[in-house]
């Protein structure tokens, strides 16, 4: 293991963060990850994966790829995401998975920080185009856990597939680091 991998270790359980599990088992997977209510969930997602020496690839809004976080974001597996053509996004997201022969991509459902009843299913379509699994991640703040979490067997309806994913998570009790920014139906 690299001295990078056990500094990030470390420094997450130093920050007071447990890790449940460890990372996925393929070279291509989708890891949901709830609840996002914070820029800082970016930080103990990648640590966690970082403190098994892998790393994990981050939609964040292209608003913040400015000098000099842009290339920082980048090399910490960031990937610039312009929401304001959501099916372009997808499409190159596909395209990029489909290249690479190893690309795990973390995705927040919700689309956004702020608090969202319907959650987004643009992870599903990804993860059908590159028959990939999908992991439902999270990082609970209230208890300072984080993990890949569980499979989630997809159908072809992601719909209702994201309304179950939703309901499951509701069941784990989870907070975000600004519990107002995350609701249950």
């Amino acid at each position: 293991m690299s001295r990078w991998a056990k500094f990030c270790g470390w420094l997450l359980r130093k920050m007071g963060w447990t890790s449940v599990g460890g990372p996925c088992p393929e070279d291509k997977a989708i890891i949901l990850g709830v609840p996002h209510t914070s820029i800082w969930d970016f930080l103990v997602s990648y640590l966690f994966y970082a403190q098994f020496g892998k790393k994990a690839k981050v939609m964040i809004k292209k608003e913040f790829f400015f000098w000099p976080m842009g290339p920082l974001l980048r090399k910490l597996g960031g990937v610039p995401t312009d929401r304001t053509n959501a099916a372009a996004m997808v499409k190159g997201l596909i395209d990029e998975m489909e290249r690479d022969d190893s690309f795990i991509l973390a995705i927040a459902p919700e689309g956004t920080r702020k608090p969202v009843k319907k959650w987004k299913t643009g992870y599903h379509t990804i993860a059908k185009a590159v028959n990939c699994p999908v992991y439902l991640g999270y990082f609970d703040w209230g208890r300072k856990r984080v993990g890949r979490g569980e499979i989630f067997q997809l159908t072809d309806n992601a719909r209702e597939d994201t309304d179950k994913i939703q309901a499951i998570y509701e069941t784990m009790g989870l907070k975000g680091k600004h519990p107002k920014g995350y609701i249950t139906h």
